[in-house]
């Protein structure tokens, strides 16, 4: 399944240097801080050269995906008489969504009525401000319908120093345009077989860039992890410390208790499936990005963990839009009861079910959007909460951000490991010598 590379010790480890590129990065990012990240101070340059190296970095992954995903779900169509039950897949993917879901919101909602964040904060009420982005229950439907063959989306901002022009896709329109194309392909019978022969030859191609950029991943740490404490710094937590603890105290519980403990009751070892998919999740806290991470997540849920290819190649970018514990569940949950407790609005046990609803379906219906942001303007707004409260949590979103993505991208690779578990599709040789390293998540030879 995978290439066999020569281990070069610890030191050759890629784990190991992850988190030496994450400690030579906070470092970086200290001094840049402290020397001044405004133009003109003597840091700003360090700062830039962080900034351009990490973004560089996510960009490459970023525009990888959309072939990944087109390519990988076409083929695993193609490859669907070799895989029994695709329907059951399918269906226990979603129903696995859910329950992880169900739990990780009840978890913030406990948290939040026991911690009080938003009582125990001292954030000024001057600095709420209404987002400029919203959620919306259509966005759902919007988002299912692509604009076009490719899923991509041009979009112009007018400011006065002019108009910028940039390029976005919907990786849930191209899943689904993916899905059409390889059924389309199946029905079509022999005609299709030189383009099927020709995707999963293009296939082949990506997953091979994908691993020279994957090997750049140290490089992409140093500027991500940096970047993000030179210009965001620590210096807000104060005032929001209470909420902080509360976001992160629950993020800790569903990576620590709750997937854990679901690993061991499907007979998974949980630090096998950590070593797997340690490399995923450490990109996750420092690039803030599922769909920067997915492929990547991908790589070694197929790789590390044993998970089938056919199938690993729908159910992970199908995760990494809607399938978000961080972002979804844990934090607008939080956040909700946080903005009540904040304007002194009383919520009632209706209420909370509407948070449990929002955060267990409404994913889907962010999932053309992104950020953390639109699913908590979605659970504010049908809560009948001020969306002005979101303006109060953004100062610390960023830091937030890391440990939220991190889990999202942890339960992005757990739910296609638990279905193949007990659908008997998974690779337990494979799952049982995950490490993580390096010569374990190349693409095959």
């Amino acid at each position: 399944m995978a290439q066999t590379r020569k281990r070069g010790g610890l030191f050759g480890s890629f784990g190991f240097q992850v988190l030496a590129a994450m400690a030579l990065g906070l470092g970086l990012g200290l001094l840049a801080r402290n020397l001044g990240t405004e133009e003109g101070q003597a840091g700003h340059g360090l700062s830039e050269a962080l900034r351009l190296a990490g973004s560089i970095f996510v960009q490459l992954l970023r525009v990888l995906v959309p072939p990944l995903v087109f390519t990988a779900i076409v083929a695993s169509i193609a490859n669907l008489r070799e895989l029994q039950n695709a329907a059951a897949l399918v269906w226990r993917t979603l129903f696995w969504f859910a329950v992880t879901a169900l739990i990780a919101v009840s978890i913030g909602i406990t948290l939040g009525l026991v911690l009080q964040p938003g009582v125990n904060t001292t954030v000024a009420a001057t600095a709420a401000a209404t987002p400029h982005t919203s959620g919306s229950w259509l966005d759902f439907l919007t988002g299912l319908v692509p604009s076009n063959m490719l899923g991509i989306a041009a979009s112009t901002i007018v400011t006065d120093d002019g108009a910028t022009t940039s390029m976005s896709f919907s990786v849930l329109q191209i899943v689904v345009i993916s899905l059409v194309v390889g059924i389309a392909a199946l029905k079509s019978g022999a005609a299709a077989e030189p383009f099927l022969t020709f995707n999963a030859s293009a296939l082949v191609i990506v997953r091979k860039i994908l691993w020279w950029v994957i090997r750049l991943t140290p490089i992409g740490t140093i500027g991500l992890f940096g970047n993000a404490v030179g210009h965001y710094g620590w210096d807000a937590l104060a005032q929001l410390g209470a909420f902080a603890i509360a976001i992160y105290i629950g993020l800790g519980l569903v990576l620590l208790v709750v997937y854990p403990s679901l690993l061991l009751l499907n007979g998974l070892n949980p630090i096998r499936f950590y070593a797997g998919a340690w490399p995923a999740i450490q990109l996750g806290f420092v690039s803030r990005s599922s769909i920067g991470t997915l492929p990547l997540t991908q790589t070694v849920t197929e790789n590390a963990l044993g998970v089938p290819r056919s199938y690993a190649a729908f159910a992970v970018p199908l995760a990494a839009t809607t399938k978000m514990d961080g972002c979804a569940a844990i934090y607008p949950a939080v956040a909700a009861i946080f903005v009540a407790q904040f304007y002194g609005v009383s919520l009632q046990l209706t209420d909370y079910f509407l948070i449990v609803f929002v955060s267990v379906i409404g994913s889907a219906a962010t999932a053309g959007l992104t950020g953390a942001v639109v699913m908590l303007t979605l659970t504010l707004s049908t809560l009948g909460l001020p969306l002005e409260g979101v303006g109060l949590l953004l100062a610390i979103d960023p830091i937030l951000d890391m440990g939220r993505t991190a889990t999202n991208v942890a339960g992005q690779a757990l739910v296609p490991t638990l279905v193949a578990k007990r659908q008997g599709i998974l690779d337990q040789t494979v799952y049982d010598a995950a490490s993580g390293e390096l010569d374990l998540i190349s693409p095959a030879a």
